[in-house]
């Protein structure tokens, strides 16, 4: 089809001003078919209705873009997501139920999506980033705030030079140019097109230290993803996972210390468990202020053949949940999930094809959304209550809800504080606040007698940087980070301190922040 032939299904999309996928499909089929052509790709589509913008031919449709965007959902939090991959490097862990894939990183197989780009791209960070940029653009994704995940195993056993190599790398290929240093492609990001607004680091608990959490910093990490898989020593044991749950509860407390946001893996349908068992893990999880999660991947076992598993299941000594078993757990777990905790995923993204026993069902977490909504119950999680997810959308700030929810986290007092629907059904903004036991004594020098902001989300559409949006750039961000502020204030506290990203510093300068060692710090009056 050629570009003029696809400018004219633009033109007639224009005039139709269609509401819906249904209605969209509709038209483009029919102008399609009118000139003996299948629908072309929505990517064709959107590089005709730029063009047909550009020599003013129409006028912009914010309608018609939503339409066009190919896989909305990827931006539908407020940030567009890129993940790379590490390459192969020992891991010392021994767990019995993850694959060990010749020449891959340890835990993740050679025919996931991740994965296969990886392969692809020699891992080469760069050009991994490079590609996925490519891709969200002709995609109608905006790509101004990144959030870069890492992931391959443990970064933590990796060599200091290849994880500084790493990050740079990163750093300059969203740049567009190269650096001298690691601290140089930072500086630059700053004002970048494509800015890195957080970074995560994929890890075990039992390399968490003081020093690890320091060179993190330099980096600009400011998640971590660490595998607890289980709370149960005797579990963690069979299993051989190589670590206690004395050893998980540390290094959150240390990462919570330094102010980092932390993902938690959990794994139901363990050798050794049960459903009861991993229905009392996660109620421990979500009470007790050893743990308190900030988000948690719920990844169910399942037996691969390249995992030391395959052998006990293939011998009878492992055998998984029913499908029966697995759902009631998952929805139970759903249904006990905190609103300051964000499921970000119930499945691993492994094909069906790699799965010889276990889930295999790739789209569970959709199926048990309409469960829900059959059985008449609601999850309450930060993802399931976020707002690009509902159709609802505030006049003003005056028809939301600020509400602030304490709660004790290991050795501290966190915040969640949150712009809300009056019913509490729709999540639109949120900040985590700390203030944390050891304020006055804290390993980091720069956080010493601070608060800390954690996290600071508006959700909503990606919006780019200097416009504003249905939800970004509303006037959200700012109300909550003055309530924080507030906060601090009445705990004793007259300094607080943000562990921002490098792409997101410009925006914290405007309240008058400023950069001290690697967070951003304010003195309040």
């Amino acid at each position: 089809m050629t570009k003029i032939q696809l400018q004219k299904i633009i033109k007639a999309l224009i005039v139709a001003k269609p509401v819906s996928t249904k209605e969209f499909m509709f038209v483009v089929r029919t102008e399609a078919g009118k000139m003996g052509f299948p629908p072309p790709e929505k990517s064709k589509l959107l590089s005709a209705y730029h063009s047909l913008i550009k020599i003013k031919k129409i006028k912009p449709s914010l309608e018609l873009e939503k339409l066009l965007t190919k896989r909305a959902v990827r931006t539908m939090s407020g940030v567009a997501v890129i993940t790379v991959l590490t390459k192969a490097y020992p891991c010392p862990g021994k767990c019995v139920f993850c694959p060990t894939e010749v020449r891959m990183p340890k835990s993740y197989l050679s025919n996931e999506p991740a994965v296969m780009r990886a392969i692809l791209n020699d891992f080469d960070p760069y050009r991994q980033i490079t590609m996925r940029l490519k891709a969200l653009k002709s995609n109608g994704h905006n790509t101004d705030k990144i959030e870069l995940i890492i992931i391959g195993g443990t970064w933590s056993s990796h060599t200091h030079h290849y994880k500084n190599w790493y990050i740079k790398r990163c750093f300059e290929a969203l740049n567009g140019k190269k650096s001298s240093s690691l601290l140089e492609a930072q500086k630059v990001n700053e004002s970048a097109q494509h800015r890195c607004i957080g970074l995560t680091l994929e890890t075990r608990p039992d390399y968490i230290s003081q020093k690890e959490i320091l060179e993190m910093r330099k980096f600009g990490c400011t998640r971590v993803e660490i595998g607890l898989q289980h709370i149960d020593n005797k579990i963690l044991a069979y299993n051989k996972r190589g670590h206690t749950i004395e050893r998980s509860i540390r290094a959150i407390r240390l990462l919570k210390e330094a102010g980092f946001k932390i993902n938690m893996h959990f794994m139901p349908d363990l050798p050794g468990s049960t459903p009861a068992k991993d229905l009392a893990m996660f109620k421990k999880v979500y009470t007790h202020p050893d743990f308190m999660p900030d988000m948690v991947k719920v990844y169910p076992c399942v037996v691969n053949e390249h995992a030391e598993l395959y052998g006990w299941w293939k011998s009878g000594k492992y055998k998984p949940y029913t499908e029966k078993q697995l759902h009631k757990l998952l929805v139970n777990i759903k249904k006990i999930t905190p609103e300051y905790v964000r499921i970000t995923r119930l499945i691993r993204d492994i094909p069906e094809e790699s799965i010889l026993a276990g889930n295999s069902i790739t789209n569970l977490r959709q199926l048990l959304d309409n469960q829900s909504k059959k059985e008449g119950w609601t999850c309450r999680c930060i993802r399931c209550r976020e707002v690009g997810r509902h159709h609802t959308i505030p006049q003003t700030i005056d028809d939301l809800v600020l509400k602030v929810r304490p709660y004790k986290a290991n050795e501290g007092m966190e915040y969640f504080l949150s712009y809300e629907s009056k019913d509490e059904k729709v999540l639109y903004a949120f900040l985590r606040l700390r203030i944390d036991s050891k304020a006055q004594t804290n390993f980091v020098p720069e956080l010493v007698g601070a608060g800390l902001i954690r996290e600071l989300h508006t959700y909503g559409k990606l919006t780019e940087i200097g416009h504003k949006g249905n939800v970004q750039h509303g006037g959200l961000g700012t109300a909550l980070l003055l309530k924080a502020e507030e906060i601090c204030q009445k705990n004793g506290l007259n300094k607080m301190a943000i562990i921002a990203g490098v792409g997101v510093r410009r925006y914290y300068e405007k309240f008058g922040y400023k950069l001290e060692g690697t967070y951003m710090t304010k003195t309040l009056n």
